[in-house]
């Protein structure tokens, strides 16, 4: 009978895509229920007369904290899916909300400073750049920071959903993926990019009718956008994040036993100290020991190879005792 080939990565992919999408299309409609709660809020509040259009962009886009930790819950389906896991989505999707609540909401303030910074600083130098050459090579930097800040992002809320790690960590791994996973960040930030003509093309098509552009952003959005986003996302890095912090894991837990272990042979060597001294008290003030030779230097005492130094000052120890 003839071996089955081997499929495809992207094979793979569109297949796990195709098949899960219902489960997906769950996830996202759970995700967009507070989503559209919050944007009507921050939404509301924009519409204050005398705010700037600053103040509008930077008050709606404060949607993102509060609706972060719900994103928790897409990113646990989606991690899920890549790992062919097949586990109920309505309770996936809300044990990671209630697992990872308060991380997520400091990963939405994050990603909410993070971006406005990166947001002004390349809008300051494009449009300081007509008047000023100079200013070119800033931009540039700029862009490359918002770039591996994004390449960051692919990380964070999967490693955070996936292993129980301090903050600290999920943020130094995170930070160090960005750089050292450069080919997996590009395939993700292609496939994002993908996903973006997919979704402009159904834009494209409604010019110059405003309601319908509304209507098809809204349907994009709700129905679509956040899970895929999501599924791109993790199909694309989560299984080398999984493997690197498995690996980093289980080394920092060799170095710990190792460590454990010297502690608990230092511990019995003590204990043994104590415990000749304590039985062969007698014997210790009777026998003689020459002060003046090596101390590390072992010598044989009552069936046992013992430093001269150590027998030195527990016969020190017995006859100070004693005096006392």
């Amino acid at each position: 009978m003839a071996s089955a080939k081997p499929t495809l990565p992207i094979t793979k992919f569109f297949s796990q895509l195709i098949g899960s999408f219902p489960k997906l299309f769950l996830a996202n409609v759970l995700f967009c229920l507070p989503l559209a709660v919050f944007f009507a809020l921050f939404y509301a509040i924009s519409l204050i007369p005398g705010l700037t259009p600053a103040a509008v962009m930077l008050i709606r886009l404060l949607t993102v904290i509060p609706v972060f930790p719900f994103y928790a819950g897409v990113t646990q389906v989606a991690a899920h899916i890549i790992r062919e896991e097949n586990i109920p989505v309505v309770s996936d999707f809300f044990a990671a909300v209630k697992d990872n609540f308060f991380r997520f909401l400091v990963h939405g303030t994050v990603m909410y400073a993070v971006g406005v910074l990166s947001y002004f600083s390349i809008s300051f130098y494009v449009h300081m750049l007509s008047g000023n050459s100079a200013l070119f090579a800033p931009l540039i930097i700029s862009v490359i920071v918002a770039v591996f800040i994004l390449f960051t992002f692919f990380y964070i809320p999967s490693m955070t959903v996936t292993f129980d790690i301090s903050m600290k960590n999920i943020y130094k791994n995170s930070f160090l993926m960005s750089f050292g996973e450069f080919k997996k960040n590009l395939l993700a930030a292609f496939g994002l990019f993908l996903l973006f003509i997919f979704s402009a093309s159904f834009l494209v098509a409604c010019m110059g009718n405003r309601i319908a552009i509304i209507i098809v952003t809204v349907l994009l959005v709700m129905f679509f956008l956040p899970s895929v986003t999501a599924y791109i996302i993790n199909a694309a890095v989560y299984q080398r994040m999984y493997d690197m912090v498995v690996d980093n894991t289980e080394q920092l837990k060799s170095v710990e036993n190792r460590i454990t272990e010297a502690r608990q042979q230092a511990a019995v060597k003590q204990f043994d100290a104590e415990a000749v001294k304590n039985e062969l008290s007698e014997k210790l003030r009777e026998f003689d020991i020459d002060e003046n030779a090596d101390g590390d230097e072992y010598i044989f005492f009552e069936g046992r190879m013992m430093k001269r130094g150590t027998l030195l000052r527990m016969k020190r120890e017995v006859t100070e005792s004693e005096m006392n």
